[in-house]
């Protein structure tokens, strides 16, 4: 009978007759239900087994209103943050019973193509938004999904959402320089004419403050945006700062991606990291301890774990999805890329705003 059941294509109405239950039972049973006694749902699930049989999503959805799925929109798959993020993701959605099923939107059309047609509205039971920048009209017409939004890596006033504090990350990377006796600070920012970087302006917003707490006056040629961090366009920026009569001792890259690009370069026109220039980063890298690089370690894994989590709570509960919110911290971590400013006494920059803001 086995071999016949599998051959044919084992039915609903096959696992019940086997398992000496109803064909209500079995649903319930296979889709997680708790009103099944613990011996009832053993016996079906044995009889499933043997008969190779698993209960369709679109069956399933047919019952309860669900498909099983999360949908996860995502700028691009090419960053290790956002691998990162996916790669703790994944596995905890598998957990909690839910697939994934992922859009990624690397260019303008396929942004205008996505919000015009809304593809994950029927596709899925809540939509994940990781690391991405929305226009009002985007954020509108993701409204109009009908269904939980989970904003993954950044914070949307009243959205549910799992993220860092960029803004205080940023100022504590800041005040860590300037404890070293740095006041000549630059800030090298990714130029995404997208707006996918979205955390831009919350870092930037960190390191101003950090700077205005400390009495350092704003000087926006140190600040630089580049639009190919791998290309001529970091080159020319920091061809700009050394060019500065008064260049800065330290620089702070808005990712580590940048500030890897940034090494390479100041080794190769013979600037010594750390003791004429230091190099912070943000992000927490795989390669940063390799690379010896100073950086702000966020929890990318952990991030999508949390997603995870909260995608699963608000399916359940979608009226409260507003409320939820999982602020992760962000660690740095001191490596061989920073040190004290040329000049500066060894004692962590105790003078001027040293002292106020150790942090």
């Amino acid at each position: 009978m086995v071999g016949e059941a599998v051959e044919k294509g084992a039915t609903l109405a096959d696992v019940a007759e086997r398992a000496g239950v109803s064909p209500s039972t079995v649903s319930r049973t296979l889709r997680g239900l708790s009103t099944v006694s613990p011996q009832t749902r053993a016996r079906v699930e044995k009889a499933a087994r043997e008969l190779s049989f698993a209960i369709s999503r679109s069956a399933s959805s047919l019952v309860t209103g669900r498909t099983g799925r999360v949908a996860v929109l995502v700028p691009n798959l090419d960053s290790w943050f956002l691998g990162a993020a996916l790669a703790g993701l994944a596995p905890a959605l598998n957990a909690a019973g839910l697939d994934m099923l992922v859009y990624s939107v690397t260019t303008a059309e396929q942004r205008a193509e996505f919000f015009d047609r809304l593809p994950a509205r029927r596709n899925a039971d809540a939509l994940l938004v990781v690391s991405f920048a929305l226009s009002p009209r985007e954020r509108a017409r993701l409204d109009d999904l009908g269904m939980p939004l989970v904003f993954v890596s950044q914070h949307e006033q009243g959205r549910a959402g799992v993220y860092v504090d960029d803004v205080e990350a940023a100022r504590r990377g800041t005040r860590y320089l300037l404890n070293l006796g740095h006041r000549r600070i630059a800030y090298l920012e990714p130029a995404d004419p997208s707006g996918f970087a979205w955390s831009s302006r919350a870092r930037l917003d960190g390191y101003r403050e950090a700077l205005a707490e400390a009495g350092v006056d704003r000087d926006d040629e140190l600040v630089r945006r580049v639009a190919d961090w791998q290309g001529p366009s970091l080159d020319a920026a920091v061809g700009r700062l050394l060019s500065l009569a008064e260049p800065p001792t330290a620089v702070f890259a808005e990712t580590d991606d940048i500030a890897f690009r940034l090494l390479t370069v100041l080794r190769g026109v013979n600037v010594p990291v750390p003791a004429r220039m230091s190099v912070l980063g943000f992000d927490g890298h795989a390669m940063a301890e390799p690379w010896d690089l100073s950086t702000l370690a966020q929890p990318a894994r952990r991030l999508g774990e949390a997603a995870a989590e909260l995608a699963r709570q608000v399916i359940q509960d979608p009226a409260t999805h507003g409320e939820r919110h999982v602020v992760l911290p962000v660690e740095l971590v001191p490596r061989g890329s920073t040190g004290p400013a040329p000049g500066a006494r060894g004692d962590g920059g105790k003078g001027e705003a040293g002292a106020r803001n150790r942090g």
